[in-house]
């Protein structure tokens, strides 16, 4: 009777901690998902905070007056984004809407070129007889896009009537962003404010938050305080790391537009460039199509090929030279295991699973399924790559 007591103890004690640590990240995320429609805000307040964090550390050798240093850096960060803000973006504004305009005569351009193609190379027609001159001129295929069915073909959109109904929605989608700036911009200058306060103020703010270990919700401190601080490092240093990868991309293709003559288009493509560069692997496919789309009814088929070959090249080098220098083997991840990512993610969670998907997986696969021992040579890893960006 003692030895089954004893045996009932001991599962009891076991199930325990497991019902509290599922009772404690099933609050957590309760919350999170009652405040999803401040996802944007809590993401740019952590983006913002983040960096002017690590400039008020990096300065802290020179300015040991931490509040100087704070008032310092959020004034030459305000100052940065009011640039780019006067200079760029309404050169980049007026731009998409030129480019949204002409959509359809870039893609009846690259009709013509398609149809060129297929009656130059009849292998091409015979692959996607879609593609072929009669196909075209057809009772069937007369007034569709070439282009639409050739990504219906790619795709597998459905029906060359489905794939044309669906670029017709992805038109719609990109004419109804303009709905979206209002609630983005607020959030914007909101959380610049709240990012200022927050990394003014963070050393109580820290120490507030570490008390809480002490109190009667303590359990609930130890259970998800230091994953959320794991997890919001491994996120602040994939922003970090894709943030200076999406500048040097965006220098390098402005340099390349303005060699292929597309100056006029200048703008609207470094700024697609720079967003798609937070979107691992897929971001260069998506910001190629406007590029591309510029070229062909710019300069024609010839500048098209060239500006591939310009993306190729840039991209070569974020691969071969700057991924392994600034991201470092602890957070590189097979680019096939990264394309199952985006586009799990991109189903479930839309555009937030395109930006998060990889950081998210990069710290499951890093430090939640990690042994402790694991878990202490990675971070050990990540401080030996830190101080060598540091030196």
């Amino acid at each position: 009777m003692t030895q089954r007591n004893s045996l009932d103890s001991s599962i009891v004690e076991r199930i325990i901690p497991v019902l509290l640590r599922l009772m404690v990240w099933g609050g957590f995320f309760a919350v999170f998902y009652l405040l999803r429609s401040f996802f944007l805000l809590l993401f740019l307040t952590f983006v913002f905070g983040y960096i002017q964090s690590r400039g008020v550390d990096k300065l802290q050798r020179f300015i040991p007056h931490r509040a100087l240093r704070v008032v310092l850096v959020a004034t030459l960060f305000l100052s940065i984004l009011v640039t780019v803000g006067i200079l760029i973006v309404p050169k980049a504004k007026d731009q998409t809407v030129l480019f949204v305009i002409q959509l359809p005569q870039h893609v009846a351009r690259l009709d013509q070129e398609l149809l060129s193609l297929a009656e130059r190379y009849p292998m091409i027609a015979n692959i996607i007889p879609e593609l072929s001159y009669e196909h075209s001129q057809s009772p069937s295929g007369l007034g569709k896009s070439q282009t639409a069915i050739l990504i219906q073909q790619i795709f597998g959109l459905g029906e060359p009537q489905d794939g044309q109904h669906k670029i017709n929605q992805m038109l719609e989608l990109v004419r109804g962003v303009g709905g979206q700036v209002a609630a983005i911009a607020s959030a914007f200058l909101l959380a610049l404010l709240f990012s200022f306060l927050i990394v003014l103020d963070l050393p109580k703010l820290t120490t507030s938050v570490t008390n809480l270990k002490n109190t009667k919700v303590g359990f609930i401190y130890r259970e998800v305080a230091y994953s959320i601080h794991d997890f919001a490092h491994v996120l602040g240093r994939a922003l970090e790391a894709q943030f200076v990868i999406a500048v040097v991309n965006s220098l390098l293709t402005a340099l390349g537009v303005l060699a292929l003559g597309m100056g006029s288009a200048l703008a609207f493509l470094t700024v697609i460039v720079f967003l798609c560069s937070f979107i691992p692997v897929l971001g260069v496919f998506i910001s190629s199509v406007p590029i591309c789309l510029i070229a062909l009814q710019s300069s024609g088929l010839t500048t098209m090929l060239l500006a591939i070959v310009m993306i190729t090249a840039i991209h070569l080098i974020e691969g071969y030279v700057l991924n392994p220098r600034i991201y470092g083997s602890y957070m590189r991840i097979n680019p096939v295991i990264v394309l199952v990512i985006l586009t799990v993610g991109a189903k479930i969670f839309h555009v937030w699973g395109l930006v998060l998907g990889v950081p998210i997986c990069t710290y499951f696969f890093g430090h939640v399924i990690r042994y402790p021992e694991q878990k202490l040579l990675n971070a050990q890893d990540t401080i030996a790559h830190e101080t060598d960006d540091d030196l």
